[in-house]
């Protein structure tokens, strides 16, 4: 414990300054070289697949799916929040994932019927299958801004 430690200390009057990095602006032959991002910026963006979000197909789902109203609640079931997700295969195949306001729902039995009815209708998709889940629980804050103005909650 009692082992002294030294500092050494060194005066310096300059220091050299760093290597300053350089960019050759032009090859051998003068040319300039083709600026990486002419390519970046002439692409043009990659489309989406119709299953994707923002193809014709999921879109349209969408679509048919803020066609639906609750019976109780003047407002449709995608901005109710009710619908959980969107899954689109290439062959056409979708699958809804929804809930309920609560298991007692009066349309419990009719409505995932009426959106697999109503999903199945849209050009592009084979076949619909709906599932209902009630994991998690719907609560108001899964509804979207303009279905809680359209309640009066905003």
């Amino acid at each position: 414990m009692s082992e002294e430690v030294k500092i050494a200390v060194e005066e310096v009057s300059t220091v050299a300054a760093p290597p300053k990095a350089r960019v050759d602006e032009a090859d051998a032959s003068g040319e300039r070289r083709r600026d990486y991002l002419d390519g970046f910026l002439t692409a043009k963006p990659a489309e989406p697949a119709q299953g994707e979000p923002g193809g014709s197909v999921y879109d349209g789902i969408i679509e048919a799916l803020k066609d639906i109203y609750d019976p109780e609640i003047p407002v449709n079931i995608y901005d109710l929040g009710l619908i959980y997700g969107v899954d689109v295969t290439d062959d056409g195949h979708a699958v809804v994932t929804m809930t309920l306001t609560t298991p007692h729902c009066p349309v419990a039995e009719s409505m995932p019927a009426e959106v697999e009815l109503r999903v199945g209708a849209v050009p592009g998709v084979g076949d619909a299958e709906v599932n209902l889940v009630w994991d998690p629980p719907w609560d108001p804050a899964k509804m979207s801004d303009e279905a809680k103005l359209e309640l009066g909650m905003l």
